[in-house]
């Protein structure tokens, strides 16, 4: 697919990545409007410009392609993803991003019928540039990047995010309370765009989430899958934009989770 501009889609994605990437990373370091959508689900005024600035820009060289943003989701439930689709997180990592943080990114993903073509997930601060398509590979910064090889979770680092709500928060840290004993250490990311990049990179070797929106797993699902990974729900079965939770590794430390979290509440749907 070609961009109105004669560009392929990959390239122009990448670009409006930079573009946008250039404002968050101005708008980092002056103070931020933040208002609240929930108890702890935050939004703040960088996330409204550079979400629109994403839109606009995408509009412009795909006039066609209709547009799912987090902060202005045009649909509700799983049928507005049918045909093509932009989805959009302006910011994952808001928190992060808001609190002074430097550990947040933006995610461009296009769907095809809920399928996943292509994607970028971009750290403007450390200008880290995650980008894959469908059947060719996952790179970083034009370098090929590939899952880690450990062959157990007790060589692994492992990456978290814990829910907005308690419930699936709790569900999330039993797990953790499981492995302590073998793993090397575990840390909540903030980021899970960044956190499954940061999987499909080989740079930790396990993430998981009780609950993600397609947009912040868009990216996430499409990379560790192009670098060799295994991506499934909570339960095992092969992963959805719209699927209860996440699970990310190499094959074997996926294998070797699901067998060790048989039968904990984070299993359960």
């Amino acid at each position: 697919m070609l961009s109105k501009s004669g560009q392929t889609s990959l390239h122009s994605v990448i670009q409006v990545a930079l573009d946008a990437g250039k404002v968050l990373k101005k708008k980092f370091t002056r103070e931020k409007k933040v208002s609240f959508k929930g108890l702890r689900d935050i939004v703040t005024d960088a996330d409204i410009i550079v979400e629109q600035k994403i839109r606009e820009s995408l509009k412009e060289e795909f006039p066609d392609i209709e547009f799912v943003g987090e902060e202005t989701n045009e649909g509700q439930g799983s049928d507005y993803l049918q045909g093509y689709k932009w989805i959009v997180d302006p910011i994952d990592g808001t928190r992060n991003f808001a609190s002074g943080i430097p550990f947040f990114s933006l995610v461009i993903g296009l769907s095809l019928n809920k399928e996943i073509i292509l994607a970028v997930n971009y750290d403007p601060l450390r200008d880290e540039m995650f980008y894959a398509e469908k059947g060719k590979g996952a790179f970083l910064n034009k370098k090929k990047i590939n899952v880690s090889n450990k062959a157990s979770i007790d060589q692994s680092i492992i990456g978290i995010d814990l829910s907005y709500d308690s419930n699936g928060a709790l569900k999330t840290i039993e797990p953790i309370l499981k492995m302590w004993p073998k793993i090397q250490t575990a840390r909540i990311m903030g980021s899970a765009a960044l956190g499954l990049s940061y999987v499909a990179a080989g740079r930790t070797d396990l993430y998981f989430h009780y609950q993600l929106q397609p947009w912040d797993q868009i990216a996430g699902i499409l990379l560790i899958d192009e670098a060799g990974g295994i991506v499934s729900d909570r339960s095992g079965n092969k992963i959805e934009l719209f699927s209860k939770g996440i699970v990310a590794a190499n094959k074997q430390i996926h294998t070797e989770f699901m067998a060790m979290s048989k039968g904990l509440d984070f299993r359960k749907t």
